[in-house]
């Protein structure tokens, strides 16, 4: 489990003293040391490397990362150059095209919209390889709600994007009446149709970002 480097430090370093994250930190090496766990721990805090704070435009938030093998690399929804898009992520393809004409592009990495101030945060941070939901409840979530109340501390515009009802249970602390709170079903095939498709978030967050003098997202990904 790597450091921080950037302004997250100052933001959230002081869960790394409290004893659940002591825990955590003892529970998540140990699995490491015993079992195939995913992503590599190098690439845990990846979402929080690639957007400081201070850079933060879009929350997107998910779950726990991908489970299969070579997919997860610390971003939600991202996977790896060489690794074909998942379902879902297929689906927010179709719903960039729809919305804003984006080509659908060949991979699945996403670090160019990390690098423009996604913050593409899942709430569990770790997992057992092919064991969904599997490191839940061991502490990740209190981490990553300080991460979330960090970002509802930023007084400037901010878009948070929740989609499917575990990212909507945290729209509860999301509070500043500075940010544009967007909600719609999950994009997976078994919930897209409901209203994920259509519901015009890319589009709807660029105009709030204009709107309010920030430069918008490029959400276009270009083909590897």
């Amino acid at each position: 489990m790597g450091m921080l480097e950037n302004d997250w430090v100052e933001a959230v370093g002081e869960e790394f003293k409290k004893p659940y994250y002591a825990k955590l930190y003892k529970f998540v090496k140990e699995e490491y040391n015993t079992r195939v766990i995913y992503p590599p721990a190098d690439d845990i805090f990846n979402a929080l490397h690639l957007t400081a704070l201070k850079d933060v435009k879009v929350l997107i938030l998910g779950q726990d990362p991908y489970h299969n093998e070579g997919q997860a690399h610390g971003l939600c929804f991202s996977v790896k150059p060489g690794v074909e898009p998942p379902p879902s992520l297929e689906n927010i393809y179709k719903e960039l095209h729809e919305d804003l004409g984006c080509e659908i592009p060949n991979n699945g990495y996403l670090v160019k919209w990390a690098r423009q101030g996604v913050l593409m945060l899942n709430t569990v941070l770790t997992v057992r390889a092919h064991q969904a939901n599997s490191h839940q409840g061991q502490g990740w979530e209190q981490f990553t709600d300080a991460i979330i109340h960090a970002v509802n501390a930023q007084d400037r515009p901010i878009v948070s994007m929740l989609w499917g009802r575990p990212a909507q249970s945290k729209g509860a602390m999301l509070t500043n009446p500075n940010h544009l709170i967007l909600k719609a079903p999950h994009p997976s095939p078994l919930s897209a149709y409901r209203g994920f498709f259509g519901c015009r978030h890319f589009s709807q967050a660029n105009e709030f970002l204009k709107t309010h003098g920030v430069e918008p997202i490029d959400w276009q990904i270009e083909n590897i």
